[in-house]
């Protein structure tokens, strides 16, 4: 097997795996799936799913991450990078279409891993993924405000604004128990760090708040009272049934989730390489997160992927092969069969508070306000990024916010690459390419020099074409001097084809001079450098004159 399409779980059999080290994946394991249990919850309570899909999808997604993996420490899950899409998918499409989505999403990834695209998908602009996060962290505060201070709405309805009028009408039925407990987890998540950084303060604030409502008789909205028990049975394998009339509308949803689970996890994969001194294989953890979604949709989970806050606590707890990721997964299991009936007495307003403590933490507001000093493109794209997944939606936002980066970019690149005429400043020039080269030489008049800086690429080939024309006469000799082109493509040959032909009919030498390895080679291969004569190739503009003058 390739090395970079092998798990890295393979590695940890091919090594000395002693039972110390056994030992310190399991203690990481069980202390992550404590974690993870509250969390894979909340998260699908946000999304407009079932606490025990997010239980199945931390089990299922998790154990099959973990043993396909590109990573020795990622831990894999419900995320709250896919909330705000899964709410929307299931709003619009039913379970039934978000598990449709989330399989060709899989698909996707495990296609994309397989090409060798794993190092692409992680060149994803940098405003575009602080754009995105920022809206998504407001998005997702907006969507807890019912649950924390106990509105009596039916739903929350689907868009910002829409949110917050619905609000401001319902505000007024807010329920004061319900606003107290969600304000004491909240605040115990937030001070419990300074008593402990090794038990979660999510974990304490949980029990603590359950054991209140429990105990107290505190009349306030819980898990079980709004969605029954916990299933304590192990979770069905079911192939959702596929209406074909809606797998176009499901594609940009499908790719969406791809698009999120392969940068989340590559993201969190490269944070963990950062942490432990190892390196991911980037190509297995797409593959392995494709499989992990296909398994959880078919096991009624939601979709999936890295997480950087799970995974940075399997570390710090001694986790360090994938086999603390599996022992993960299985003591989610276990928590769910054997303690269900208490995580059905958790309120609904702690979650809230979970959630929006998640929310704060990826919203990574000090680099958001860090980029107002770059340049004004980027602030463009991270604005225009924002400002569409607040007000319009995710995909919208993703979609546009990587169009605008890539057009930004194209644009840079061309005012980098420019053709000009340069035989005035060549008579003038003293260049050290040749040992031979001269100084203040005299160009005879037939001859034109004309020079191609940076990437020649389809953005370019106008402004070459453009230069070109602003010549009358043709000359006998044209010399294309190409010692800084170090990029041609496609539209770049078909220009350069297209120029020594229209020389051909003039009687018009083409003379090509410091040609680089990638253009020569694809000269070469377009049967170029045989059309246009190799004796017409020359490693520097001196030699290439003097031939030019041997052709008077």
């Amino acid at each position: 097997m390739h090395s970079i399409l092998k798990p890295k779980i393979l590695c940890v059999f091919e090594e000395t795996y002693s039972l110390h080290d056994l030992l310190r994946d399991i203690f990481a394991g069980i202390i992550v799936g404590i974690l993870s249990m509250p969390m894979s919850i909340a998260f699908a309570i946000a999304s407009g799913a079932n606490p025990e899909q997010g239980l199945y999808t931390a089990i299922i997604a998790g154990f099959l991450a973990s043993l396909f993996g590109g990573s020795r420490v990622q831990i894999s899950g419900p995320t709250g990078a896919f909330v705000i899409l899964i709410f929307s998918i299931i709003q619009n499409f039913g379970y039934e279409g978000l598990a449709i989505a989330t399989l060709i999403a899989g698909i996707i990834l495990i296609v994309v891993g397989f090409a060798g695209f794993g190092k692409v998908i992680q060149f994803i602009p940098y405003p575009v993924t602080i754009g995105f996060t920022g809206g998504l962290a407001i998005v997702l505060f907006t969507s807890q405000i019912k649950d924390f201070l106990g509105l009596k709405m039916e739903y929350v309805p689907l868009g910002f604004i829409n949110k917050i009028i619905s609000y401001s009408t319902h505000i007024s039925s807010f329920n004061p128990w319900t606003l107290l407990i969600g304000s004491l987890a909240l605040l115990i998540i937030i001070f419990w760090k300074k008593i402990s950084s090794k038990i979660p303060g999510s974990l304490v604030a949980i029990i603590i708040t359950t054991c209140i409502v429990k105990f107290y008789e505190i009349p306030v909205e819980t898990i079980g009272s709004r969605f029954g028990s916990i299933p304590t049975t192990t979770p069905l394998l079911t192939f959702p049934a596929i209406d074909w009339r809606n797998i176009n509308q499901l594609i940009p949803s499908a790719i969406a989730i791809a698009l999120l689970a392969g940068i989340e996890s590559l993201l969190s994969a490269s944070v963990a390489d950062g942490m432990t001194g190892r390196r991911h294989r980037s190509n297995m953890e797409l593959i392995a997160q494709g499989i992990a979604n296909i398994g959880s949709v078919l096991f009624g989970g939601l979709p999936a992927t890295g997480t950087i806050a799970r995974t940075a606590t399997n570390i710090k707890n001694g986790g360090h092969t994938p086999i603390a990721g599996i022992v993960n997964s299985l003591t989610i299991f276990a928590l769910m069969f054997f303690l269900s009936e208490w995580v059905s007495l958790i309120p609904l307003s702690t979650i809230a508070a979970l959630v929006i403590i998640i929310s704060y933490n990826i919203s990574e507001w000090n680099h958001f306000f860090r980029l107002f000093l770059s340049p004004k493109e980027d602030i463009a794209v991270l604005l225009t990024t924002f400002i569409l997944t607040v007000f319009a939606d995710i995909i919208t936002a993703l979609e546009v916010g990587i169009i605008l980066a890539a057009f930004l970019f194209i644009n840079k690149t061309v005012s980098l690459s420019k053709s000009k005429y340069i035989k005035k400043s060549i008579e003038k020039e003293e260049d050290h390419e040749d040992e031979m080269s001269v100084v203040n030489i005299n160009i005879h008049e037939d001859i034109e020099v004309f020079e191609i800086y940076g990437s020649f690429f389809f953005a370019a080939v106008e402004g070459f074409k453009t230069a070109l024309n602003r010549i009358n006469r043709s000359p006998k000799v044209l010399i294309i001097r190409m010692r800084n082109v170090l990029m041609i493509d496609a539209s770049g040959m078909r220009a350069i084809i297209d120029l020594y032909e229209k020389l051909k009919k003039q009687n018009t030498v083409l003379i090509i001079s410091g040609i680089q390895a990638q253009p020569l080679a694809l000269f070469k291969r377009a049967k170029l450098l045989e059309s246009i004569g190799e004796e017409n190739f020359f490693p520097d503009i001196y030699q290439a004159l003097r031939k030019a003058e041997d052709l008077q």
